[in-house]
C-alpha cells in the first residue's frame, strides 16, 4: 500500500479558516482503497513550515507529498509547477516575519520544479468538470517557502512531491468580490489529483505552457 502525505496551512491574514487545512481534515475523513492517507497541519511560518514538514515525511516516508496552499483570487485547483529560492513578504506571517528579497536558502538553487504529474492532474481534474489550470508562480510567501524547501531536501530521494494552490472557500468570499469553490469540489478535485500523483509516476505530454 502506498503512502501519501497531504498538508494544510493554518489560518493567516487574519482569517479564521484556512481551505487547505479544512480539505486535509476531510480527506483524511474519507475512505481510500490500497492509500495510506496521512496528513500534518503546517505552521504559516517562515523556517518552521518546512521543519513541520520534512518531520513528517521523515516519520511517515510517503511515496508522494502533496502540500496545499491558499489562492485568494483564483478560480481554480492549480498544481504549481515551479518553487523559487526567494522570500518576499507582502504581509508578515503568523510569528511577525517579514523577509524582503531574501533567499530561502543561500545555497541552493534558483528554482527547483514539481516532481508530481502535473499535467495529468490538470487533465484529470478537468475530464470530471472541475476548473484546474498549471500555475508558474506560487508566490513568494510562506506557500512558496514551503515548496522550495521541500523540493530542496527532497532533491536526492525518490519522493515525488509538490505543491496545490486551491481557491477560497465559498463562505470565505460572502462579499462576491473575490472567485471561490465549495469545499466538496475542492476535496473531490485533490482525491483525483492524488489518485492522479500515484497512477503516473511521469508526467504526460499535453499542450499546457502560457505565452505571455
Amino acid at each position: 500500500m502506498r503512502t501519501v502525505l497531504v498538508t494544510g496551512f493554518e489560518p493567516f491574514g487574519g482569517e479564521s479558516i484556512n481551505p487547505s487545512l479544512e480539505a486535509v481534515k476531510k480527506l483524511s475523513d474519507s475512505p481510500w482503497q490500497q492509500v495510506r492517507l496521512v496528513s500534518c497541519t503546517v505552521p504559516v511560518v517562515r523556517y518552521q513550515s518546512a521543519q513541520v514538514v520534512i518531520e513528517a515525511i521523515e516519520h511517515h516516508q510517503p511515496d508522494v507529498v502533496i502540500m496545499l496552499g491558499q489562492a485568494a483570487g483564483r478560480h481554480a485547483i492549480t498544481p504549481e509547477r515551479i518553487a523559487i529560492n526567494l522570500d518576499d513578504f507582502r504581509i508578515a506571517d503568523n510569528a511577525g516575519n517579514q523577509p524582503v528579497d531574501q533567499a530561502i536558502d543561500a545555497a541552493g538553487p534558483a528554482a527547483y520544479f514539481s516532481t508530481l504529474p502535473v499535467k495529468a492532474i490538470t487533465k484529470t481534474l478537468r475530464d470530471a468538470g472541475i476548473p484546474c489550470q498549471i500555475s508558474h508562480s506560487a508566490g513568494t510567501y510562506v506557500c512558496n517557502h514551503l515548496f522550495y524547501s521541500v523540493q530542496r531536501y527532497l532533491e536526492q530521494r525518490t519522493i515525488r512531491s509538490g505543491f496545490v494552490h486551491i481557491p477560497l472557500l465559498t463562505q470565505q468570499a460572502v462579499l462576491g468580490q473575490q472567485p471561490s469553490m465549495s469545499l466538496e469540489t475542492i476535496v473531490h478535485g485533490l482525491k483525483l489529483a492524488i489518485l492522479a500523483s500515484l497512477e503516473h509516476p511521469n508526467d504526460i505530454a499535453l499542450a499546457g505552457g502560457t505565452i505571455c
